[in-house]
């Protein structure tokens, strides 16, 4: 294919996601009261309104919330069949594999990240008040709370997928993932202390996660390297 027609299918592949897309903000759009029925059931509190242009952002926020989460598949599968051309089968049958994995483990980090900010999180700051204030929460600010706690799990459960894809792209390899180790930690903790509350129990119980999350990252790393490794083996014997 030449430079233009490699244009025209990377413009395919953009109109296939952005139909999805619309599509799947349309869906959350017109179910945005049972989405936002489910986050407020379990609240101790009653949520307000302070002006009319915050029924409009969360319609529009739970919608792309939605959206995202919807095309993130497709917008892999359609990168995917973008650069399907240059892969041998084999690469094409392992890449492919990466792509309900990237799905499950987001909609497995915004479900762990919901849990921790409704089972610890928010029951915490709540405890903090006892009875010092009234309480009045707005709809805007607890849902911006919340979903800055959930999407950064969400965004970070895909450490282990993006390992194995660097791995194989020969960027980085379990050596030095080891090696780094310490520093990782070090990250990864100050992201659980700007997600938790300033609380020494709180801030570990969610920094566990990323580190155990890192460590699979490398046992991933290991595999997807002896794989690569060995491959390598048997093409220069072959040779």
């Amino acid at each position: 294919m030449n430079f233009t027609d490699h244009l025209s299918e990377l413009r395919k592949r953009i109109i296939w996601t952005l139909v999805f897309f619309v599509a799947f903000f349309a869906v959350g759009f017109l179910n945005v009261r049972t989405i936002q029925n489910f986050f407020v059931e379990e609240l101790p509190f009653e949520l307000n309104m302070t002006s009319p242009g915050e029924i409009i952002w969360i319609f529009f926020t739970i919608a792309s919330i939605v959206a995202i989460a919807g095309t993130l598949p497709v917008l892999c599968l359609q990168v995917w069949l973008f650069i399907k051309p240059a892969l041998t089968p084999k690469e094409r049958k392992v890449s492919l594999a990466y792509i309900p994995a990237i799905f499950l483990l987001f909609l497995a980090g915004l479900t762990f990240g919901y849990v921790v900010f409704i089972q610890m999180i928010l029951p915490f700051l709540l405890s903090l008040n006892d009875g010092m204030f009234n309480e009045i929460y707005t709809v805007e600010r607890y849902f911006k709370f919340l979903f800055r706690v959930t999407i950064p799990f969400a965004v970070l459960f895909e450490i282990p997928i993006l390992t194995m894809f660097l791995t194989s792209l020969g960027i980085v390899n379990p050596m030095f993932l080891v090696k780094v180790r310490k520093y990782a930690y070090f990250i990864l903790i100050i992201i659980g202390t700007i997600i938790s509350p300033p609380d020494f129990i709180l801030q570990i119980v969610v920094a566990i996660p990323l580190i155990v999350l890192y460590e699979i990252s490398i046992v991933l790393s290991r595999i997807v390297f002896r794989k690569k490794l060995k491959n390598h083996q048997e093409f220069m014997e072959n040779d």
